[in-house]
């Protein structure tokens, strides 16, 4: 086998990513126990997840522009470094408002790596849905490690040390991807960063149809992926009846599926088209929370996990859909833009989530996704029938 330096930082850029997933995710497997200590509501720690997930979103863009002007290993570097941080601070929280702000600012750490690291791979690779599948594949690993080690740590620790673990992991993988990857050159470095914000250019961009076309579809997938990963645990627990150590196996088996397929995602995208891939992830959603949500014993939740992984891979479908739509020049920090806009309104996802299910119980929660899943196919099929070509 040739090991080249491209699959060195496409291996240090998805170890990378496996950081910032891992902190994101800690806190989904242990809710009920801060929802305790707390006091406060599913609702309440949804809002917590939710501005998590909104200040990655806003992140987007000025990382991209921060790329253009330093370099990607640099940012990349203050997001692995700055995810160890605030995980941190979340862990000592002494209220929750503090875990609140906590959570917030470790959106922001962790929102800096994925569109830089996105636009670096675009200019190495030329089978761009097969990288991304790959480096997307950190997540579903996080989220192989992440449940099981948290509901273990959890369990016998408390909700603290077990949120703490993704400092432990910070570390290393910092001074990997230090040690590992050579110093990028910045894009644009003597530009104004100011110019980058200006309105007419973002505008423009944000007009297209296909782009626009692209940014639906990216928010309501995104939008259902958020909220499964903050309450798939306790969907788990207090709909189905498991217990937390059954339900933070079932999590992680999600995320295996999901790590291992979206790499087929990418290469079927690559290979068939993006919309193929993206109804076939879409279909697989639709049956896979139906089976979730209605059908009892666990070969049906097997099955359903399986299903549902395969649909949250999504991503190495879409996210190479939009840089089909983007010029080389437009990759970093238009990318940066439109997952700024998309994952701004899907940010949204965990505490809708929380809400329906306060307020109408699981199964009304649950389906609220299945028929967002549905209306994307819809999208999907309508606009190859009609020949819009967006």
């Amino acid at each position: 086998m040739n090991w080249r330096y491209r699959d060195t930082v496409l291996a240090l850029c998805t170890l990378a990513f496996f950081v910032t997933m891992v902190a994101r995710l800690a806190i989904s497997p242990v809710v009920p126990a801060i929802t305790s200590e707390f006091d406060v509501s599913n609702a309440l720690i949804g809002t917590a997840l939710s501005g998590m997930w909104l200040a990655y979103a806003i992140v987007q863009f000025p990382s991209g522009v921060l790329a253009d002007r330093y370099g990607e290993r640099c940012v990349i570097l203050a997001s692995v470094g700055g995810t160890g941080c605030t995980c941190l601070a979340v862990a000592v929280a002494p209220e929750f408002a503090v875990f609140l702000v906590g959570t917030v600012l470790l959106g922001v750490a962790a929102g800096l790596h994925y569109s830089v690291a996105t636009a670096l791979l675009a200019r190495t690779y030329e089978d761009l849905g097969t990288a991304i599948g790959f480096h997307n594949a950190g997540a579903p690993a996080a989220g192989l490690f992440t449940p099981v080690a948290v509901s273990w740590i959890g369990v016998r620790y408390g909700w603290r040390p077990a949120v703490a673990i993704a400092v432990v992991v910070a570390l290393p993988i910092f001074v990997a991807f230090l040690w590992g990857v050579r110093p990028t050159e910045p894009r644009r470095p003597n530009r104004p960063m100011r110019d980058r914000f200006r309105l007419r250019p973002i505008a423009e961009l944000l007009s297209r149809p296909a782009i626009v076309f692209t940014c639906v579809i990216a928010i309501v997938t995104d939008f259902t992926w958020q909220g499964i990963a903050s309450f798939l645990p306790t969907f788990f627990v207090q709909h189905r009846g498991y217990s937390s150590t059954l339900a933070g196996a079932l999590f992680a088996a999600y995320f295996v599926v999901q790590g291992v397929l979206q790499v087929g995602v990418g290469s079927v995208s690559d290979r068939y088209g993006r919309d193929f891939a993206i109804a076939l992830c879409m279909v697989a959603g639709v049956v896979g929370l139906a089976l979730l949500v209605a059908c009892p014993g666990l070969p049906a939740v097997g099955i359903g996990v399986l299903l549902l992984g395969l649909s949250m891979g999504w991503g190495a479908a879409v996210m190479p859909r939009f840089m089909d739509h983007l010029s080389e020049a437009e990759r970093g920090v238009g990318f940066g833009l439109v997952r700024t806009v998309y994952m701004i309104v899907a940010s949204a996802g965990s505490i809708a989530v929380g809400l329906f299910a306060d307020l109408f119980g699981w199964a009304v929660s649950f389906g609220v996704l299945i028929a967002l899943l549905a209306f994307v196919l819809c999208l999907l099929v309508a606009n190859w029938s009609l020949g819009a070509g967006y």
